[in-house]
């Protein structure tokens, strides 16, 4: 790619005039022919920022969360939930892992 596209990367240029450049410039396949090429962390990075890129706020949702974490909060202290070890809940998470695992495997 040439220095636009190092401009464009580096966001030397607006969000709006980079995703007109971006339209013009590279098609979909080339430019995940382009992220294809990227190192794993670099390829991690793209799909977390694409993936949140995704997620739109909504107050409904924050507002039923917290009150959620209130609920649980007040619980805990309360005594009226137990809690779990971590090293219990994972065990207990991978064991679950290999017998899907040995279920499809067995499929």
């Amino acid at each position: 790619m040439d220095d636009r596209w190092s401009q464009f990367a580096h966001g030397r240029w607006g969000k709006a005039a980079r995703s007109q450049w971006y339209t013009w410039v590279v098609s979909t396949d080339e430019l995940l022919a382009e992220v294809f090429r990227l190192p794993r962390q670099d390829r991690v990075r793209v799909a977390e920022e694409l993936f949140f890129s995704l997620e739109e706020p909504d107050e409904d949702v924050a507002a039923a969360w917290a009150g959620e974490l209130e609920r649980r909060s007040r619980d805990l202290a309360a005594g009226r939930v137990r809690t779990v070890p971590w090293e219990t809940v994972r065990a207990r998470i991978m064991n679950e892992l290999e017998q899907r695992r040995a279920g499809r495997a067995s499929s």
